[in-house]
């Protein structure tokens, strides 16, 4: 049996396009028509938002429990996206998409029936309902609730809402990185800029009287800068992405992401084949949290556990990494590309301690496999879209911070990689064997970083990551994702500077 692996990503451009315009209405400029898209006034484009009816809301809820079931909910979703593209100076596509639809879910036993569709009237949604019905056919049904106005706290904050902006100031934006990457260094050949935002707009109701509605803006911003110097190319990407208002480029300039890209860019030139075996490895604040979000998190997702297979099915309770390791997931942490104010089922999202000083201390969770293990809703059932069932997910996983100085650590390692960054990688959820690819990695002499090496990769266990950890910094950085597992979900991954003990590092040198 082939077992499917999770991935983590840090958003290419092609999967953007798959994830965000796919199923809904797609207006493309061509470069030649690409001031046709540009509006230059604010207020421009279609409204996100969603009126319905709660009764008409109740009346299908009723409906889906007609023929028996525990649970019903009713998930619709509004999403007005833009992708703007520049490469080489030019601007090569401008993308405006509209996507709605409508899902309704019965939960019968550990059975679940779902239906989608792309139109949100009475008639389709009871069709929906009455085909996700069938799943619970001659079992007991409960009486749903009542449905009234519920509120949840809201975790992102908006000064400059997305609909508010004129196309010329997102024109502005990538002007404004393209050219900070080429005054960088001659040696950059050629720049990508893609610029991406989208407002989601939600409302859910279910069978326990729940009814919820909001908005979610996010923005996802792409610098990629590619060096040549006649012997050696090397391709840097970097990313900025939070769910928040046109702001964000206040707080984060263009000009910071495109000069981070071509500073990796020309640095790795130099680059030398990566060595080969078991190291002692040091990874970077920030994006570097991908490893533990790939090889510890995936195996943390409660839907594996409830079925008994896992690297920590059993463990509750149990020491299962080193005393300096705390691991967390916390959809609340303000504006971050993976908080969600509650999830695609309608729970609160929360600080949810997985692994405390070694101890495994819980799981993430949705409704169903909550309700299975009889453990508390964690707030991490998510979709990517109304055509998907909620299933456990992450949604700002990390390292919590320690008290090494990231400066000892490194001048304490004798001998092994640093590792600045990873471009991503998978893992089997079942055995928890990963492996990671190194986009930007250093040789370790003496407690120095000094060589640039190229073609190194990471491989290894989660359970022996983990307890290898013996060094973790006081320097807690994050960085934005796009996580696999069937469907894709908006993430972030941090970490501290940390010290992994004799990893096997998989390299090019002959």
């Amino acid at each position: 049996m082939k077992i499917k692996e999770y991935n983590v990503t840090d958003i290419p451009r092609r999967r953007f396009l798959e994830l965000s315009l796919k199923g809904g209405l797609l207006i493309a400029a061509t470069p030649a028509l690409l001031t046709q898209l540009v509006s230059c006034q604010k207020g421009s484009g279609a409204s996100s938002s969603l009126d319905v009816d709660r009764d008409m809301l109740a009346r299908v809820i009723a409906k889906a429990l007609e023929k028996g079931g525990d649970f019903a909910d009713i998930y619709l979703e509004n999403r007005i996206s833009r992708q703007i593209v520049m490469e080489e100076s030019k601007f090569k596509s401008g993308l405006y998409g509209i996507s709605q639809g409508a899902g309704v879910r019965i939960v019968s036993g550990n059975k679940t029936g779902y239906a989608y569709t792309d139109e949100i009237t009475e008639d389709k949604l009871m069709r929906a309902a009455e085909v996700a019905s069938y799943v619970a056919l001659n079992s007991t049904p409960v009486s749903p609730v009542n449905i009234t106005e519920t509120k949840r706290p809201s975790f992102v904050t908006v000064e400059q809402p997305l609909g508010e902006i004129a196309d010329e100031k997102r024109i502005e934006i990538i002007k404004r990185a393209d050219q900070a990457v080429k005054d960088y260094d001659p040696r950059i050949k050629m720049a990508m800029i893609d610029y991406n935002d989208e407002v989601r707009s939600r409302v859910i109701a279910n069978s326990e009287g729940l009814y919820l509605k909001d908005e979610l803006p996010l923005l996802f911003f792409i610098v990629q800068a590619m060096s040549d110097d006649g012997k050696a190319r090397h391709m840097a990407r970097e990313r900025l992405s939070n769910h928040s208002g046109f702001e964000m480029f206040e707080k984060v300039t263009p000009e910071t992401i495109a000069r981070n890209a071509a500073r990796e860019a020309i640095a790795m030139l130099a680059a030398e084949d990566a060595p080969a075996g078991i190291m002692d490895v040091v990874m970077q604040n920030g994006w570097g949290g991908v490893l533990v979000h790939e090889a510890v998190g995936h195996p943390l997702e409660a839907d594996n556990i409830a079925k008994g297979i896992g690297a920590f099915t059993g463990k509750m309770g149990q020491k299962v990494a080193s005393d300096c390791f705390t691991m967390v997931d916390d959809g609340t942490l303000p504006n971050f590309r993976g908080t969600i104010n509650y999830d695609d089922e309608g729970t609160e999202a929360k600080r949810n301690v997985l692994i405390e000083n070694g101890i495994l201390k819980g799981f993430m969770t949705d409704i169903l496999s909550a309700k299975q293990l009889g453990m508390a809703r964690t707030g991490n059932g998510r979709r990517e879209s109304f055509r998907y069932i909620p299933i456990p997910r992450m949604t700002n996983t990390f390292i919590e911070k320690g008290n090494d100085n990231p400066a000892d650590i490194l001048s304490s390692t004798k001998k092994g990689i640093y590792v600045q960054s990873l471009s991503g990688g998978s893992v089997n959820p079942i055995t928890g064997v990963f492996n990671f690819t190194c986009r930007e990695s250093y040789l370790i002499e003496n407690g120095k970083k000094t060589k640039p090496i190229k073609g190194a990769t990471l491989i290894g266990s989660c359970m022996d990551v983990i307890s290898n950890i013996d060094a973790v910094g006081d320097d807690l950085e994050f960085g934005p994702g796009i996580c696999g597992k069937g469907q894709a979900a908006e993430v972030s991954a941090g970490q501290p500077t940390v010290r992994i003990r004799g990893i096997n590092v998989g390299g090019s040198k002959a």
